[in-house]
């Protein structure tokens, strides 16, 4: 197998081409990573809780709505 460090260097040369949205699609996950190396806690946004205490509510929300944030969160907008 190839160094990692020098697989890791070519693919942020790579990424650096790539569109903006897969790009930070690829700082999220990285992030991701980061946080759980470092025993990091996840702090959910204003929005999140809100949707979670809607579920608590008994709200239902839309196929929509949950696909729609899924994406953003695969984006990394969080």
């Amino acid at each position: 197998m190839r160094d990692m460090n020098k697989v890791l260097t070519d693919i942020i040369k790579r990424a650096e081409n790539w569109p903006k949205e897969r790009q930070e699609e690829l700082a999220f996950f990285v992030t991701q990573i980061e946080e759980g190396l470092k025993g990091g806690v996840y702090h959910a946004t204003a929005e999140e809780l809100e949707a979670i205490d809607e579920g608590l509510k008994g709200k239902a929300v839309s196929k929509k709505k949950v696909d729609a944030l899924f994406a953003k969160f695969r984006r990394g907008n969080t």
